[in-house]
């Protein structure tokens, strides 16, 4: 399953300045800053956990018990509440309604196809507010068709090496990303190795657009840089923000 095997690993080594702009980014966007913010793909809970600091109302969602596990420990660790369910994201018939669901990190990109991308934006409506919000992110064609090809990331520290190697994939807009972790076994005096490939999948802008209107959003706006900058042909991420009904 991706990501669990490595969560804490993973955990330790996501750029923590991101969290802030995500932080941010919703806290611009936010138009009903008390009521209920259901966060889809929480992972290891690093940015529920600062926005229930801030003092908002946000559950964490996600498929994986060792990420939710993790971000119990750090919902402890800053003494904030945060509930936490498992799922997948396809099927939130268990939920309750909220007033914003956000999903943030490229999570959607890890979606097979079309309809599978449908049917989760299906269900962010069917959980959403009369006049709910629903904030996202995504990589950009430009992100997966020109810079992630041949892409190479390396880091090593005392305890752990960590290798990350991008090709272009098989599908359009597509990319395959190889993860391997060697951590150091005391016990063994050699280096454990983790491998994982994960798979990601973009759409033209329009594609979004239209997903998002077939499940029964009716204003989507779309800009660059955590919402301080518009699209251009050279942006690698898109954030969206939706809303489902007039206010």
């Amino acid at each position: 399953m991706i990501y669990q095997t490595f969560a804490k690993l993973y955990d330790a080594l996501f750029d923590p300045d991101l969290y802030d702009d995500w932080l941010g980014f919703v806290q611009r966007e936010l138009a009903t800053p008390q009521a209920p913010i259901l966060e889809l793909a929480c992972g290891t809970g690093r940015l529920a956990v600062m926005l229930a600091k801030a003092g908002y109302n946000v559950t964490g969602f996600d498929l994986s018990d060792e990420m939710l596990s993790l971000a119990d420990q750090h919902a402890q660790e800053a003494n904030v509440e945060l509930p936490l369910i498992q799922g997948d994201m396809l099927d939130l018939s268990e939920l309750a309604t909220y007033q914003t669901v956000t999903c943030f990190a490229d999570s959607f990109c890890y979606l097979p196809d079309e309809a599978a991308l449908l049917q989760a934006f299906k269900q962010v409506t069917a959980h959403l507010a009369p006049t709910g919000q629903f904030m996202f992110d995504v990589i950009s064609p430009y992100q997966t068709d020109v810079v992630y090809p041949g892409y190479m990331f390396n880091y090593r520290d005392e305890d752990q090496v960590f290798l990350w190697s991008s090709e272009a994939g098989e599908d359009p807009h597509s990319v395959d990303h190889d993860l391997t972790f060697f951590t150091y076994n005391e016990v063994k005096q050699a280096y454990d190795e983790v491998a994982e490939l994960h798979h990601e999948r973009t759409y033209s802008l329009a594609t979004y657009k239209q997903l998002l209107q077939q499940a029964g959003f009716s204003a989507v706006q779309v800009t660059a840089d955590f919402g301080r900058q518009p699209v251009t042909e050279t942006t690698t991420r898109w954030f969206f923000v939706c809303e489902k009904g007039a206010r």
